[in-house]
């Protein structure tokens, strides 16, 4: 497992940004066919986003051969609540570059039935063969999607109760705590691991005690985020605050083993 600490939030974000653009373009080049890009809601990847509307401006990068999918979705809202994640993605990235609209997958909170709603979607993942590049965040308890502690490494799509702490965490988008829904559509962490390759942004103090158990804890079910270190193919990108628990040897260590991969790639 990689993992690369930048000095602040928006550094780490424009790594992030531009890392994904260049891989989109070396797919185009290639010919390969359609990138497949997973992607996550929240704060944390929102610099993320910025930056990628920036360079698809600039002329640097298009979405066109893009076909995405998104971590998760709240159960019981529908697409255009203004709290949903359908209507997040399309607010904070999708309007603003030119991915088509028949190539954005995200899971319908609205379904009549869960079970085949969730079978449908890793279907279609699996016809899209795989995704490329997933994109995640980690919650403060270390969470993945809405892969809760205590949830099966193994798992697929399917619906999971969120934790009291999950719900406050993300009732600061709401009006009212009442307002969070208690369940949600979530890939499984063992989705996520099918990915070629998997990136976890992690910024801010609060993702200290996840990003250590993380990188430093054992591989257990109770930080779901640890299942990252099995991954051939799986990074850490965070900032200063974020690595502020790591042993200090832990930290030299990966600071003097990634010092010539810092700067964001070329485009």
């Amino acid at each position: 497992m990689r993992v690369l600490i930048h000095p602040t939030e928006r550094e780490a974000s424009v790594w992030v940004a531009r890392h994904i653009a260049a891989r989109i373009n070396s797919c185009l080049k290639q010919g390969d066919g359609p990138f497949v890009l997973g992607l996550p809601t929240g704060t944390t990847p929102l610099g993320v986003y910025r930056e990628l509307i920036r360079l698809y401006e600039q002329g640097k990068v298009s979405f066109a051969n893009v076909v995405t999918f998104n971590m998760d979705e709240y159960v019981g809202l529908p697409a255009d609540h203004p709290q949903s994640y359908h209507y997040f993605m399309w607010e904070n990235f999708f309007r603003h570059v030119d991915v088509r609209p028949e190539n954005v997958n995200i899971l319908n909170g609205m379904a009549k039935d869960i079970a085949l709603e969730c079978g449908e979607y890793e279907e279609k993942i699996a016809e899209a063969d795989g995704i490329d590049l997933f994109l995640g965040g980690v919650g403060s308890d270390g969470h993945i999607a809405f892969n809760e502690p205590f949830s099966s490494l193994a798992s697929r799509t399917r619906m999971k109760t969120l934790t009291d702490e999950t719900i406050v965490a993300n009732s600061r988008l709401f009006n009212d705590i009442s307002e969070v829904p208690r369940t949600a559509l979530t890939v499984g962490v063992g989705t996520i691991l099918d990915a070629d390759e998997v990136i976890i942004l992690a910024t801010g103090f609060n993702k200290a005690r996840a990003l250590h158990h993380a990188i430093e804890g054992s591989y257990n079910h109770q930080w779901t985020v640890s299942a990252l270190q099995t991954h051939r193919n799986g990074m850490i990108v965070c900032d200063e605050d974020a690595a502020n628990e790591l042993q200090v040897s832990t930290y030299r260590y990966f600071k003097n083993l990634e010092k010539d991969h810092m700067a964001p790639a070329e485009l």
